[in-house]
């Protein structure tokens, strides 16, 4: 519908519950009912989206002859698709279909994306570029271009600059003040902020330490690394966890995640870029919406990605060898935490306005990393729900019923945990029945047996019989909802029924009484 509004020129598509569709009778719906639910779905559909498109508003409507909730859905951005998992969709007739390319490239060539790192800055000259920045950068294009040397050795500054596309007939481009201008030269590109702030936290959130960090950004990144305590983790108690020590944060992780904080956030914000350690964790924040929609369609479809806010700055950085070809870094920082059998990394795209990146250094869940130990053939999109389970993390049916078929969790929808498979690889089989807790049948035995020992009961004394061997991950709610459906089953079933109690002791469950068919 996003798509079609936005090829239809209009400015919002309408979904449209509750009427019939050839006769436009109200029949009313019960979709959802809850409101609380309802809204919901504007976040459960961001995180799916690409941009995190979702409903502009959900409106409900109550007529005598029934319930009416229309869903306002803006149109695609211009030169942006919406797809829905990393795919694009449209209307076919009465039925859904994948967008046609031809389409697709219609709402491309819409692109209103201004490239802001390219754009002139008029007064700027070389005599604005740090003559060290340039030395290492050309160093960094050596790496990168060792069949160009020769040719390097010959190029002046402003050549240089232009091979980069960091300048366009003999003038200075924003992106070139971005990586290689000295701090003063900053004014050229006002009021956006070129900034990077490290802050030092402790567990309490008091701030205990601060940096800033300005232009050229190119020798930066090394001076915001040396400030972060990255202290070596070693063997744990109970066995060795990892073949060697490592250290907390990968150095190439680190410099992937704060190289994507100075190619990608939008400067015309004006905000700087954050990093906050704390703890045994960085968190990376810069400003601007996450253009790829979800982490998860980076993961999946594996190749550049075709909008970029600032492709000049970004493709001088790949030309410098500071980040990979444009969008293929993100799956090569899960891949390194993988690797290093930590846990992945923590993208937050709740805020349109930021994107949110922690990095984290430390075991989270033993039986965690010992799966990535010995299960090292498993598929990084299956690394990364799993890593979602360990962390407590919804992750949708699809996924759910996903792993659970290949024996990788167990579990409630609401409350998975490791599989006995992993858990064996994990050591950690203790846990596992812990987690697992007894089955359905095993509690109601256990109701049976204390009615005919004892008669009657009221719910708490059945939540002090049961919830206690139910699994682990259930928190109090979750515990007390199994055991109220249990009661209402052996209901059903003819196994126990419901006796009103007094105004102080309340409503019991009882051993049904036999009827006289029964008896007989």
């Amino acid at each position: 519908m996003s798509n079609e509004a936005n090829l239809k020129g209009q400015p919002f598509g309408w979904l449209v519950f509750g009427i019939e569709d050839n006769t436009h009778a109200i029949v009313g719906t019960q979709y959802r009912i809850d409101r609380p639910k309802l809204d919901a779905l504007k976040s459960e559909v961001a995180c799916q989206t690409t941009a995190r498109i979702t409903f502009e508003e959900i409106h409900e409507f109550v007529t005598p002859q029934g319930r009416v909730v229309l869903f306002q859905i803006p149109a695609a951005i211009r030169g942006v698709p919406t797809a829905w998992k990393g795919h694009f969709y449209g209307r076919d007739s009465e039925s859904t279909g994948p967008l046609s390319v031809y389409e697709i490239e219609q709402i491309r060539s819409q692109s209103g994306l201004c490239d802001w790192s390219a754009e002139i800055c008029p007064d700027a000259t070389l005599a604005d570029l740090d003559p060290s920045a340039l030395a290492f950068a050309r160093l960094r294009y050596r790496e990168k271009h060792p069949n160009l040397a020769d040719d390097l050795d010959g190029w002046d500054n402003l050549t240089f600059l232009h091979k980069l596309k960091l300048a366009f007939d003999g003038r200075i481009k924003r992106a070139a003040i971005i990586l290689l201008g000295r701090e003063e030269s900053t004014q050229h590109i006002s009021p956006a902020v070129a900034q990077a702030t490290w802050i030092l936290k402790n567990a309490h959130n008091t701030e205990l330490d601060y940096t800033h960090f300005y232009p050229p950004f190119i020798l930066k990144v090394d001076e915001v690394y040396s400030k972060v305590r990255n202290l070596t983790l070693r063997t744990m108690t109970g066995g060795t966890l990892f073949p060697k020590e490592i250290s907390k944060y990968d150095d190439w992780v680190f410099r992937e995640a704060l190289h994507n904080c100075i190619a990608h956030p939008d400067y015309t914000q004006n905000g700087r870029i954050v990093l906050v350690e704390q703890d045994d964790s960085l968190l990376f924040t810069n400003r601007g919406n996450f253009l790829p929609g979800t982490v998860e369609s980076v993961i999946e479809r594996d190749s550049p990605e075709e909008t970029n806010r600032n492709s000049c700055l970004a493709s001088a950085m790949v030309a410098l060898n500071m980040i990979d070809t444009v969008g293929s870094g993100i799956k090569r920082m899960f891949r390194k935490q993988q690797e290093r059998f930590l846990p992945m990394p923590d993208y937050d795209l709740t805020d349109p306005k930021r994107v949110k990146v922690r990095i984290i250094g430390k075991i989270l869940d033993e039986r965690f990393t010992r799966m990535l130990m010995g299960r090292t053939e498993l598929d990084l999109s299956d690394v990364i729900l799993l890593d979602k389970v360990q962390k407590r993390i919804a992750i949708s049916v699809d996924a759910y019923r996903s792993l659970k078929q290949q024996g990788l969790i167990e579990g409630r929808k609401n409350a998975p945990f490791i599989s006995a498979a992993i858990a064996a690889v994990a050591e950690q089989e203790a846990e596992y029945i812990l987690n697992k807790g007894i089955d359905k049948e095993d509690c109601k035995r256990k109701v049976i047996d204390y009615l005919e020992q004892f008669g009657s009961a009221p719910l708490r004394k059945f939540m002090r019989l049961v919830a206690s061997h139910l699994s682990a991950t259930l928190n109090e709610t979750q515990k007390r909802d199994f055991v109220r459906n249990l009661l209402q089953d052996m209901k059903r079933d003819g196994v126990i029924q419901r006796v009103e109690g007094s105004p102080t002791k309340g409503a019991a469950w009882e051993l049904a009484k036999p009827t006289t068919e029964d008896a007989v």
